[in-house]
């Protein structure tokens, strides 16, 4: 059987051929087509979008933090300053795994639970181009061994920084305060230098003038590798550095208050009564505000908190305690300027007082009584009696009205934050406040400076100096002009006349001179001087009169008070002295106020 043999058609596959090719030709021609205007839209339409990607790819602007400015006492020392430090960074955009890298740097070096807390906080409110602070303060052993391991770790770097450092340590912490990282609160009202240094002043000074402190921040433009190293500075705006703070507070009083407290719980505050200028501020027990710096770890912060003695509450700006017979030598001025009493109304004192025929006695310290007592020797023996009686013939609102003129019961407006106003009782506040009527019976022992009076030692302090300057002291001040917060005189001061004011201040001098209750305090102190001693009570007094709590528990005795100025005539300190559980004013807050008065005027008499 024959096979049939196929013929070619060279035409047919000709024509083929050809319709391949042009197919191919068209479909290159589209996809040349594509190309090209693909490529036209990227080079000419979005010619400046790209260029600037690939320009930020290699080019980074950066932010250079300022110095923060330093602060020093009167004398130039140094209480804040500016170590160097290394500090680790983060850059997200450049970790390939942040996750890993993080788990892995964990292992090379320790990283708190604070710390990857803060760097979540950041991450959340940052763009992943900034560079964030990871660890800060790492020692030289820690920043060599990363330094060996930096290849391991693209996107994090190590940076010499400028750390907040208070060679004082606790002798200054309520006053100057200290720095913390911003919080994701402080994120939403963050100038740019608080988000550059990434630290925000807490507390005391370096709160108050923080803007002033920061400095303003530069900028720097760095070309960087593939991998973020840098390479070279092309463009740098140089940091303006913070402005520096002096303060009129003298670190050698500040360390003779701390040492006349020897430890115990308490404060000390001295003002110059010409100027307000705070000449000390101690708060016992304090703490080390280094702590603080670069984030302070949860059981160092728990230990603070549980700690009974409170190191971190700023005893000379925030406690609050019944002013007691301190409050003596204001009742009695109250007295003169509103004619209740003059210097020679005579009170009779039996050692108690009573209210018409209830049988309540109001008990004078003095369990015997006083005898007959005129105003000076009410003072100069703290006699409870006549001020009961001084207090009712007042009465509470005119008492309010006059003992506020000294600054009590409102805030002094000190250039530090978190001051308490402490609180002097009013008839419109008792009702207010408790929903309740007044009695007379309060009347009398708010006379004493008991019950719902309360002050604190600054408030005490700067009403001495009133007392000093008779009413001419402007409001405390650590930072003085041109830089502090400006120091108005007192518009509401008392109105008093020369011989009001020398009747009071005869009648403190008596105080501390022979027969007064501070007398042995400063019995040979080689300056004039004028004071009032005073019982804080922690827990009330029973009606006999041999119960005066003397052999009750520490925590539950008086506390002890003290306020003086000198010297008599042209005063140069005012102080306050308050030692918690202390007892008695005369024996325990009085020989304070003698070390500090001392250390002020004799070493400026250079004796």
């Amino acid at each position: 059987m024959r096979r049939h043999q196929t013929i070619k058609d060279p035409a047919a596959e000709l024509r083929l051929f050809r319709r391949r090719v042009a197919l191919v030709l068209v479909l290159m021609t589209l996809a040349g087509s594509g190309l090209l205007i693909r490529l036209t839209f990227l080079q000419v339409l979005q010619h400046d979008r790209y260029a600037t990607a690939s320009h930020d790819n290699s080019i980074r602007a950066e932010v250079i933090a300022p110095a923060r400015g330093v602060i020093t006492d009167r004398n130039g020392t140094l209480l804040a300053e500016n170590v160097s430090s290394f500090s680790l960074y983060l850059t997200p955009e450049n970790a390939p795994d942040e996750q890993a890298a993080l788990t892995a740097l964990g292992r090379l070096i320790a990283l708190r639970p604070a710390d990857l807390e803060r760097y979540a906080s950041l991450r959340r409110s940052r763009p992943r181009f900034e560079a964030l602070a990871l660890r800060r303060n790492l020692d030289d052993t820690e920043a060599a061994r990363f330094a060996a391991h930096r290849h391991r770790f693209p996107g994090v770097e190590l940076r010499a920084d400028l750390s907040r450092h208070y060679p004082l340590g606790a002798l200054t912490a309520h006053v100057v305060g200290y720095v913390g990282r911003v919080s994701e609160a402080d994120l939403k009202q963050a100038s740019a230098e608080q988000r550059a240094t990434d630290t925000v002043g807490k507390t005391g000074i370096e709160k108050s003038y923080d803007a002033l402190l920061q400095g303003r921040v530069g900028y720097q433009q760095t070309e960087v590798d593939a991998h973020g190293r840098r390479l070279r500075v092309l463009d740098r705006i140089r940091a303006q550095p913070g402005t520096p703070l002096r303060l009129d507070m003298d670190i050698d009083l500040q360390r003779a208050a701390h040492a006349a407290l020897a430890g115990r719980p308490g404060a000390v505050v001295a003002i110059d009564p010409a100027s307000g200028h705070v000449l000390a501020m101690v708060s016992e027990p304090a703490f080390d505000p280094n702590l603080f710096v670069g984030g302070i770890g949860s059981e160092d912060y728990r230990g603070l908190l549980d700690d009974p003695e409170r190191p971190l509450t700023d005893r000379a700006l925030r406690g609050v305690y019944p002013p007691g017979s301190t409050i003596k030598p204001f009742m009695a001025l109250a007295g003169l300027l509103t004619g209740v009493v003059t210097p020679d109304t005579h009170v009779w004192c039996p050692g108690w007082y009573t209210l018409g025929n209830s049988p309540h006695r109001y008990r004078c310290w003095q369990r015997h009584g006083h005898g007959r007592v005129e105003l000076l020797r009410a003072v100069s023996q703290s006699c409870d009696v006549y001020f009961y009686d001084l207090a009712l013939k007042l009465g509470i609102d005119r008492m309010h009205e006059q003992l506020g003129r000294f600054g009590l019961g409102t805030r002094t407006g000190i250039d530090l934050p978190g001051e308490q106003a402490g609180l002097l009782p009013s008839q419109a506040w008792k009702r207010s406040a408790r929903k309740a009527p007044w009695y007379p019976g309060e009347t009398l022992i708010a006379g004493i400076g008991q019950g719902y009076n309360t002050a604190t030692p600054l408030q005490l302090a700067y009403a001495t100096a009133m007392i000093a300057s008779r009413g001419q002291t402007p409001a405390p001040r650590l930072v003085p002009a041109p830089l502090g917060l400006p120091a108005a005189a007192p518009g509401h001061a008392p109105q008093a006349s020369a011989e009001q004011w020398q009747v009071i201040a005869d009648a403190m001098h008596a105080v501390v001179a022979p027969g007064g209750t501070a007398h042995r305090a400063l019995a040979d102190a080689p300056y004039s001087a004028a004071g009032k001693t005073g019982t804080a009570q922690v827990f009330g007094l029973s009606q006999r009169p041999d119960d005066r709590g003397k052999n009750v528990a520490r925590h539950l005795q008086d506390h002890a008070l003290f306020i003086a100025y000198a010297p008599l005539q042209d005063p140069r300190i005012a102080l306050s002295v308050i030692v918690e559980h202390g007892g008695s004013g005369s024996g325990t807050a009085a020989p304070v106020a003698r070390q500090v008065l001392d250390a002020w005027l004799l070493r400026a008499e250079g004796t």
